[in-house]
């Protein structure tokens, strides 16, 4: 692996991570138009990038996870879990609480990963998921805004939202854009939808990678090690971006912007993939 390609990929991952466009249908792309597959030569580095991107979210919502620690801690200590002159949020107990409810769903696709996994080789099939994200994306602007945050979240709100981001393990959907666009549909504040998605993220790219972690490092070239972290520096850092990028444009309601490129993307995978069959 070139250093080129180390900070390319770094940029891919961050860049696609947390925008609404797909990460997996991304790198479906480029790899059919000849990138080096990461994930089966480089899957220690593969494994490194997402944690580079999981170290993003958690710097950009440290407050969040410090507090829901705090409160969580406090179950188990008779409400001391705040600290000396320090007070328990109550509704921070209740995000944790939803977050993890939201993260069961995932259970559900743990039996079929691999045969998903298989799906991203299919480019016809990444192109129409991208073409779904984007109307997903277009319809989430439309949406009237809600008012909804942890206070008073209601607890279908998490199974739903947790139920798309299982559905969004299909390379071509994006995590974020659905579980942003689901949490908008439930009356969420458009502000918490993306907190909450992103933080949601965190315990999804977390359960993901490590186990896969441990076992790739039998297998590394650690020659490579110094491209290797300047790939996730560039991962973390261009992730971080995008996370303020999102919050930015969801608050204003131009969240579905992204539907086109989404569009465009889907139509190029749809026409690389005739184009395959058409010359294989």
């Amino acid at each position: 692996m070139s250093w080129l390609m180390a900070i390319f990929m770094g940029l891919v991952q961050g860049v696609t991570e947390f925008l609404p466009v797909s990460s997996s249908g991304h790198l479906a792309l480029l790899q059919s138009f000849g990138l080096e597959d990461i994930h089966d030569r480089h899957l220690f580095f593969d494994v490194l990038l997402h944690m580079g991107t999981l170290v993003a979210v958690c710097v950009a919502y440290r407050k969040d996870l410090v507090e829901m620690l705090r409160a969580v801690i406090s179950l188990f200590t008779g409400g001391r879990g705040g600290g000396a002159g320090q007070s328990v949020s109550p509704s921070k107990g209740r995000l944790a609480f939803m977050l993890i409810i939201a993260t069961l769903p995932l259970a559900l696709v743990i039996p079929f990963r691999h045969a998903i996994e298989a799906l991203g080789n299919r480019m016809w099939f990444v192109g129409i998921m991208l073409l779904i994200t984007g109307g997903i994306l277009y319809f989430s602007d439309k949406l009237v805004p809600g008012k909804r945050t942890e206070k008073n979240m209601a607890l279908k709100n998490a199974v739903v939202i947790g139920l798309s981001q299982a559905i969004a393990v299909m390379p071509g959907i994006s995590r974020s854009g659905t579980t942003i666009t689901a949490g908008m549909m439930g009356g969420l504040d458009r502000g918490f939808a993306v907190r909450f998605s992103f933080l949601l993220s965190i315990p999804a790219i977390f359960g993901a990678n490590i186990v896969v972690l441990f076992g790739s490092m039998s297998d590394v070239d650690w020659s490579l090690m110094p491209r290797y972290l300047v790939g996730v520096v560039i991962a973390g850092v261009t992730g971080f971006a995008a996370i303020h990028l999102v919050k930015m444009l969801v608050k204003k309601g131009s969240f579905g912007k992204f539907a086109y490129y989404c569009w465009g993307i889907g139509i190029i995978a749809i026409i690389t993939s005739i184009v395959q069959a058409i010359i294989g």
